[in-house]
């Protein structure tokens, strides 16, 4: 693009525009670079107006498994379009959103049987929510509590918020938030219990509660349990990320503690919400999570990678005896009144039925864990970096903890913005990724090749060296 053409557009933005998670203060006085603006992609690629390439290291935001422009996605759009584009789900169906139904209950866990779409991932633990503290007023008990984890993010509308952990993104709204009992998270790295090195990759041994050999001497999870004996009658369900806290720097769970966290539930009679959004459709080398350890819940969250990043979508799975409390004559009103303007949207449906055929047919979550384990194999030769306090991987999903002291883990002072300078510098290696104050992030696209994750670490390296 012509640079006068290039420059009018750029002062547009910084006009016009506010961006999300970003300080608009840096965004307009050119800290440190010029806006990239992306025009094109392909594959693992994002091109921007000049031409260069970048490896979407994240994703496009945790959205686009199967990489951009996939033609088979493409073509399941274009045909839909021809037919209709949207309709209200309000008392009428359409095919796109039946086949998709029926696609998603023959792989989530059997308990599940009722689906219902919305559009976005904070929108789908909305609904769940809404649903649990909804049911146990049909079963005339009065719960209004919900139970999450430190760490925790569940989206951005204000009933996600109020059982979000991240005080970061959080704490200015606590006077807005519904009030909820919040348990320590797994976060052994950090964690005042430590007592010995965290392995890697940090799922490498077994969690047995209150015998862990791993972090905090199972601390994490007796907590849990001191809240339900005290407290279980009042709260309607409890919620939770499988596997991996993502948005708080990809804090890993010790293996067995989502096991422990969803039998505390039952033997405490809570519902349980996975919210998967994140690491759901083959993120962990699983299609969902909670497989690796075969928890079943009462509610389940999907969205982000369930279009392959092309549409705004998403599904709030639950059971046939949550469904059946709703069921009533007319007048009773006991109609779940919630919905969205665009749910069940055709062209997001169709897209999805394509991303469900290409991870079927194409083999997507074998290959992808092949590509894990050379992944595991390139972040253990930066685990020694004396920058790097910690690295958390899961699946395709990677937390590269940057601190300024490795004996003591001391982190860098926030006002130099270490981890934003890392990723900034990335860019003249052709790669893109994303930051959470110091931790980098990678949330890799289940078709990258491994030469394209060598050279993403490469470059990180690269990088460390130059701090």
């Amino acid at each position: 693009m012509d640079n006068r053409l290039k420059e009018k557009y750029v002062q547009l933005d910084k006009k016009n525009i506010w961006h999300p998670f970003t300080q608009m203060a840096d965004w307009v006085n050119n800290d440190p670079n010029e806006p990239l603006i992306i025009d094109k992609a392909k594959g693992v690629y994002l091109y921007d107006v000049d031409g260069k390439k970048y490896i979407d290291g994240v994703s496009s935001l945790w959205v686009n498994i199967l990489g951009h422009r996939n033609s088979l996605i493409d073509k399941a759009i274009k045909a839909q379009i021809d037919k209709v584009a949207h309709t209200t789900f309000l008392g009428l169906t359409h095919l796109p959103a039946i086949e998709l139904s029926e696609k998603l209950l023959n792989i989530l866990p059997q308990n599940l049987k009722k689906i219902f779409y919305s559009d976005n991932g904070s929108t789908a633990v909305e609904v769940a929510l809404k649903m649990a503290y909804q049911y146990w007023q049909y079963k005339k008990e009065k719960r209004t509590m919900f139970l999450s984890l430190k760490n925790a993010y569940h989206g951005d509308t204000i009933g996600a918020v109020s059982v979000g952990g991240t005080d970061l993104f959080h704490a200015r709204f606590r006077s807005l938030l519904f009030k909820n009992y919040f348990t320590m998270s797994p976060y052994c790295y950090r964690c005042k219990f430590r007592t010995k090195d965290i392995p890697f990759p940090q799922q490498a041994k077994n969690f047995k509660v209150h015998n862990v050999q791993v972090g905090c001497k199972g601390e994490c999870i007796k907590q849990v349990e001191q809240i339900l004996i005290k407290h279980s009658k009042k709260i309607a369900a409890a919620i939770i990320e499988p596997l991996n806290q993502a948005a708080s720097g990809m804090i890993v769970m010790p293996r067995g503690y989502l096991t422990e966290y969803a039998k505390l539930c039952k033997k405490y009679d809570i519902l349980l919400i996975c919210d998967e959004v994140a690491t759901g459709f083959g993120r962990t080398g699983k299609m969902f999570a909670l497989e690796h350890e075969n928890v079943w819940p009462d509610f389940m969250c999907l969205s982000k990678g369930i279009t392959g990043g092309y549409l705004p979508l998403a599904v709030t799975v639950t059971t046939n005896k949550i469904y059946n409390a709703f069921l009533g004559k007319y007048e009773e009103f006991k109609t779940f009144f919630h919905g969205h303007s665009y749910t069940a949207n055709p062209l997001a449906c169709a897209a999805a039925n394509a991303v469900f055929d290409i991870l079927k047919e194409d083999n997507v979550l074998e290959k992808a864990n092949d590509v894990i384990k050379h992944l595991e194999k390139e972040l253990k030769g930066l685990l020694n970096h004396i920058r790097v306090g910690n690295i958390r991987q899961c699946g395709v999903m990677v937390g590269i903890e940057i601190v300024e002291s490795k004996q003591t883990d001391k982190p860098y002072n926030c006002k130099l913005k270490i981890g934003a300078q890392i990723c900034n510098k990335l860019r003249k290696h052709g790669i893109i990724i994303r930051n959470l104050r110091d931790i980098l992030v990678l949330f890799l696209p289940l078709i990258i090749t491994k030469r394209e994750i060598s050279k993403i670490i490469r470059a990180i390296k690269t990088e460390l060296d130059e701090l």
